[in-house]
């Protein structure tokens, strides 16, 4: 049985959906995402005193507490963006059954 505390979902936008399927592929591939879901969104924020509004392609990347670094480490290597945001929220409960195959997937 697994404690819902040792996973989290993190949030990270890409540019375009190519980025977003490079990105996915690396999480996936380096086993340090179990699952990655992605959306389009509008995104409106600011950005060297100019507020921007762009459509971004939303990240959702299902993956162990443990494994955070390693995530940031591989994004701000391979994003385009100066500053890419990767945010972690905790997942505070989950399906038993699926929170053994996140940690059976990942490294």
């Amino acid at each position: 049985m697994n404690d819902s505390s040792e996973f989290i979902v993190i949030f990270i936008t890409a540019s375009s959906q190519d980025e977003a399927d490079v990105l996915t592929d690396l999480l996936i591939g380096e086993k340090v995402a179990a699952c990655v879901n992605t959306a389009p969104v509008n995104s409106v924020f600011s950005w060297k005193g100019a507020i921007e509004r762009t459509g971004e392609i939303q990240l959702f990347v299902k993956t162990k507490r443990s494994l955070f670094e390693k995530v940031e480490r591989l994004i701000k290597n391979h994003h385009s963006y100066e500053v890419p945001e990767i945010i972690a929220l905790p997942i505070v409960a989950g399906s038993e059954s699926y929170l053994d195959w996140m940690s059976e997937t990942t490294a």
